[in-house]
């Protein structure tokens, strides 16, 4: 089952592009446009966006 994913442009500094990987497989998707994903690619983004925010919160705790 394919899924529509957007991923945020990052800084200018930073690829506009993300690279997923699973079992073997690679793909390279862009930032800032909709493209279609396997669901359980669009699974490794989320999980992969959660993460990131939970250790953003974690480090921010810390700092204070």
């Amino acid at each position: 089952m394919k899924k529509t994913v957007l991923l945020h442009r990052g800084r200018k500094n930073e690829e506009n592009f993300q690279i997923v990987s699973v079992n073997g497989r690679s793909w390279k998707i862009m930032k800032g446009v909709q493209v279609q994903v396997p669901g359980y690619v669009a699974e490794v983004l989320e999980n992969s966006r959660m993460m990131a925010e939970t250790a953003r919160r974690y480090v921010d705790e810390r700092a204070n």
